[in-house]
């Protein structure tokens, strides 16, 4: 049925909830699962009164948040060599959550794309936005949605 399944997660405990199914789903199916972290690159303002960081301040940050992803999708192996499944861990940098997601289950190959949704609603939805949105909306790839 799948062969690759590709799993997001931001290391939150609804993500940790997407990740386990895909792993169950993976076991059963036999396929491999790529473990998705996207990171972000460090925000930066032009606005008056901003407080503006030295580049290799910035680049200290953004190191900090490419080892913490690279943590968060390698302990998701533990999980996945209990279960037997073939894990393909993938850090990714990019403004875009969505985008950088869709694009990397495309060049995964991946035949399913398996995600967290809080929920949320109203002025949280728009000020916070939604990934999971974005994704069922641009994906041709099938998306599979926990809460």
């Amino acid at each position: 049925m799948y062969k690759r399944i590709l799993v997001a997660t931001d290391g939150s405990e609804l993500s940790h909830v997407a990740v386990q199914h895909a792993l169950r789903l993976a076991q059963a199916t036999g396929a491999e699962v790529v473990a998705l972290k996207v990171v972000p690159k460090y925000p930066q303002s032009y606005f008056e009164g901003s407080v503006v960081l030295a580049a290799e301040e910035i680049e200290k940050i953004e190191q900090q948040w490419r080892e913490e992803a690279d943590a968060i999708v390698g302990a998701i192996r533990t999980e996945a060599d209990a279960l037997g499944v073939t894990l393909h861990p993938l850090t990714v940098a990019a403004d875009l959550v969505a985008e950088a997601l869709i694009a990397a289950a495309k060049e995964q190959g991946c035949d399913l794309i398996v995600m967290a949704s809080h929920g949320r609603k109203g002025l949280q939805r728009l000020l916070l936005g939604s990934e999971t949105q974005q994704v069922l909306t641009h994906s041709h790839i099938p998306v599979l949605v926990l809460r």
